[in-house]
């Protein structure tokens, strides 16, 4: 991993000064790369402006993502279904600060406190409330279990999704940096660009995400 981190800060110096604010702009709200966790919420009262209902098969009519996001899920599922046969079904996409404290407070009754923390996330701690993640399944498997993991259409998916800007955003091997368990069914939008590197060196958004703060503070430390 230490190795990985490191070529990934050298590559990020290497793009140099304009490319890299680009990229730190990205980590703003309402950026593809905002980083949202336990210890990075957001306010109750933010909404995106751009939600729209991508264009597949979905268990409803909420279930909404941000534009950019939105289209390449189509291009995602588009994928699966010409190369594969695999049929994809989009399952919960944006979901406001009530609605995630909703479902926590459930979770809470239902398994306790701590249990539910490692299952869902807190009110203002959810990616879902950026419009930037999506829960899928496919035909006979919509329950949001780790058995996704296992079919043949999540595991293409697993394989295939950063080709259009996605990334599984928690895996089982990870639990320690994310704070959740394993969840195969959920997507996160950070762009084709950066999926890819994410992808490839297999680490965590809060890694990629340290990694670019530090490449940032290398070159304003060059430039003094």
């Amino acid at each position: 991993m230490l190795q990985r981190l490191l070529s990934l800060f050298l590559l990020m110096l290497s793009l140099g000064e304009s490319t890299l604010t680009g990229y730190v702009s990205e980590m703003n709200l309402g950026g593809n790369l905002f980083l949202v966790n336990r210890d990075f919420a957001v306010s109750a009262d933010y909404v995106p402006e751009d939600l729209v209902l991508p264009d597949v098969k979905r268990t409803g009519n909420t279930v909404m993502m941000r534009q950019e996001a939105a289209h390449a899920l189509e291009q995602l599922f588009a994928a699966a279904k010409e190369e594969q046969g695999y049929t994809l079904v989009a399952i919960s996409g944006y979901r406001s600060y009530r609605t995630q404290s909703n479902i926590f407070s459930r979770k809470v009754d239902s398994v306790g406190k701590k249990a539910a923390m490692l299952l869902v996330a807190p009110p203002g701690t959810s990616e879902h409330q950026l419009g930037l993640a999506m829960d899928i399944g496919c035909q006979g498997e919509i329950g949001l279990e780790s058995s996704f993991g296992r079919t043949q259409e999540g595991a293409w998916v697993a394989q295939n999704c950063h080709r259009f800007g996605f990334i599984i955003r928690y895996k089982e091997e990870w639990t320690d940096i994310t704070g959740y368990a394993y969840e195969p069914w959920h997507l996160r939008y950070v762009g084709k660009e950066h999926a890819q590197r994410i992808y490839e060196l297999d680490i965590p958004l809060e890694y990629y995400i340290d990694e670019l703060r530090n490449a940032q503070f290398a070159l304003l430390e060059e430039k003094e």
